[in-house]
C-alpha cells in the first residue's frame, strides 16, 4: 500500500487508529525532511483531539525509540527515575544516590529549564567544573564502573523526540497523554533502563493540575513499559508547595547535601526514600518495598549514599569540597525577608507563580537561549498548615545589589499573590497520593 501524509492525517482526524507501519512511516519521514512541519503538527493536533490506543502509542514510541542510537546493558539493576517537573524538585540529587548506594545502577540522562522549574542539569553545573555533555560511550562505560551517570540530553537518544517536542512546544500539544508517554518511555528505553520509576506531580506548581489526569498518564506509562517487557512503577505525588524549602540552583544543591547528611526536610526526605526504595525493588534487590526502604534509609544515615555523591562529583570533574563549604557555591549577597501580612495558617501556595518569580531573578529561562543565575532564589521558610504570626519571615529571598526593587516587587507579589494565610487550620496533604503498579508485578 502506498503511504500517504495526507490519507494519514485525515484518518486520525477522524479517530481511527493508525498502523505500525504508518506509525513508523511518518518518523522515517519526518526525520529525513520528506513530511514538513506543517503536516506533522496537523497530525499532532489530530492525536491531541483524538487520543491514540495503548498499540499505537507503543508504535510510537518505538519509533521514536529507534530514530537514535541506543543502549543495551542486559542488567536488571539498571533502574532510572523520572519526575514531570516541579517547584524546589531536587530529589533526583538525593534518591540516584541512595539508590546507588543499595547497588541499583542509575543512568540519568536529563534535561536543561524552560519556564517555571529548574533543570536537573543546570541544577547540578552550580556546582563548579561538573561535565554534563558526555557522549553516549563515555554514559554507558561510567554508569558499568560507578553504578551512576549524569548527563545533558544527547542528539544521539531519540533525535525524533526532540524535534517533535519543539513542535508540540510550539502548537499546543504538550498536554497530550500518548505524546508525553512516548517522549519519556523512548528516552528511557533508548539509554538503556530495564525499569523505571516515574514521580508524576500534581498541583499548583505541577504540569499536571488534577489527580485524574496524572492517573491517565501514570496507567500510560505503565501499560507501555509493560509492551516492552520493562518494570515501571507511578508515584502520584503533591506539588501544591514546593518541594523542600529552597528554590533556585545553588540553594537547591545546597538542600540536597544537608538531606544526604541527613538534615533534610521531612517532605523531601520521605519522597527521595520511597523513590529510591522502588527503584530498588524493581532492579530485583529487595523483594518487597519495606525492605527497599530499610535498606535505603541505612545508606542516607550511614553518608554511603553522600560518598556516593561526592564521587560522582569527582568523576565529572566537579569541585568535591562542596560537599563540606557550600561557599564553594554561587550564591545571592543580598537577602530580603518577606514578612507575614497577617497571623493565622498557611492554607494555599501560587506554586507555578514561585515558579516565575524565581525566573524573572534569573533562576531560570524564559527562552532557550537565556543564561542562568545559580545564585538567586528563595528559601520558603513556611509550609502548608503551618502557622505564622503577623510579621513573621515566610519567604527570604536572595537577590543582586542590582535587583533590589525587583526583589521589593517580587516580596509584594509573593503576598499579594502566592500564599494565602487564613484563620482555621487546613489539613495536611500527604506527600505521596498514590502508587500504582503493573498488574505483572507481584511485589508488596
Amino acid at each position: 500500500m502506498q503511504l500517504d501524509m495526507y490519507n494519514i492525517i485525515e484518518k486520525k482526524k477522524h479517530g481511527r487508529s493508525l498502523s505500525s507501519e504508518e506509525i513508523k512511516w511518518v518518523i522515517s519521514g519526518y526525520m529525513s525532511g520528506s513530511i514538513k512541519d506543517y503536516q506533522m503538527s496537523a497530525l499532532l493536533m489530530s492525536i491531541y483531539f483524538n487520543q491514540m490506543d495503548d498499540r499505537e502509542t507503543a508504535d510510537l514510541t518505538d519509533a521514536m525509540l529507534y530514530s537514535g542510537r541506543t543502549l543495551n546493558f542486559n542488567d536488571p539493576t539498571v533502574v532510572d527515575k523520572h519526575s514531570t517537573g516541579g517547584i524546589g524538585d531536587k530529589a533526583s540529587f538525593i534518591l540516584a544516590p541512595i539508590a546507588a548506594a543499595c547497588g541499583v545502577k542509575v543512568p540519568m540522562i536529563a534535561g536543561r529549564g524552560l519556564g517555571f522549574t529548574g533543570g536537573t542539569v543546570d541544577k547540578v553545573e552550580a556546582i563548579k567544573g561538573f561535565k554534563t555533555n558526555l557522549n553516549l560511550d563515555e554514559f554507558g562505560k561510567q554508569l558499568l564502573e560507578n553504578g551512576i551517570v549524569l548527563m545533558g540530553q544527547t542528539d544521539e537518544i531519540a533525535p525524533a523526540d526532540k524535534r517533535i517536542y519543539a513542535l508540540r512546544d510550539v502548537s499546543a500539544t504538550i498536554d497530550s497523554i500518548p505524546l508525553i508517554t512516548a517522549s519519556i518511555m523512548s528516552k528511557k528505553l533508548a539509554e538503556g533502563a530495564n525499569g523505571i520509576v516515574m514521580d508524576i506531580k500534581v498541583g499548583s506548581g505541577a504540569f499536571m493540575s488534577s489527580k485524574a489526569e496524572a492517573k491517565k498518564l501514570a496507567k500510560s506509562i505503565i501499560k507501555t513499559a509493560d509492551r516492552f517487557d520493562k518494570k515501571s512503577v507511578c508515584l502520584i505525588t503533591n506539588m501544591n508547595q514546593p518541594l523542600g524549602h529552597n528554590i533556585g540552583h545553588s540553594l537547591e544543591i545546597i538542600e540536597s547535601l544537608e538531606t544526604l547528611k541527613g538534615k533534610g526536610p521531612k517532605d523531601l526526605t520521605d519522597l527521595s526514600l520511597s523513590l529510591a526504595a522502588h527503584m530498588v525493588v524493581i532492579a530485583g534487590i529487595e523483594k518487597s518495598y519495606n525492605k527497599a526502604l530499610k535498606k535505603c534509609k541505612q545508606a542516607l544515615s550511614s553518608h554511603k549514599a553522600l560518598d556516593v555523591f561526592k564521587n560522582l562529583i569527582k568523576i565529572q570533574g566537579g569541585d568535591t569540597s562542596v560537599i563540606d563549604d557550600y561557599s564553594k557555591l554561587d550564591l545571592a549577597p543580598c537577602k530580603l525577608e518577606v514578612k507575614a501580612t497577617k497571623s493565622g495558617y498557611i492554607k494555599t501556595f501560587k506554586n507555578k507563580k514561585l515558579g516565575f518569580l524565581c525566573t524573572d531573578l534569573g533562576g531560570g529561562r524564559k527562552t532557550k537561549s537565556d543564561s542562568i543565575d545559580f545564585g538567586v532564589g528563595f528559601i520558603v521558610h513556611k509550609k502548608l498548615s503551618d502557622k505564622v504570626k503577623l510579621n513573621e519571615t515566610v519567604v527570604t529571598i536572595y537577590h543582586r545589589k542590582t535587583q533590589q526593587k525587583l526583589a521589593e516587587k517580587i516580596a509584594q507579589e509573593i503576598n499579594e499573590q502566592v500564599i494565602k494565610i487564613t484563620k482555621t487550620k487546613p489539613a495536611k496533604a500527604p506527600v505521596i497520593y498514590d502508587v500504582l503498579k503493573s498488574k505483572k508485578d507481584k511485589s508488596k
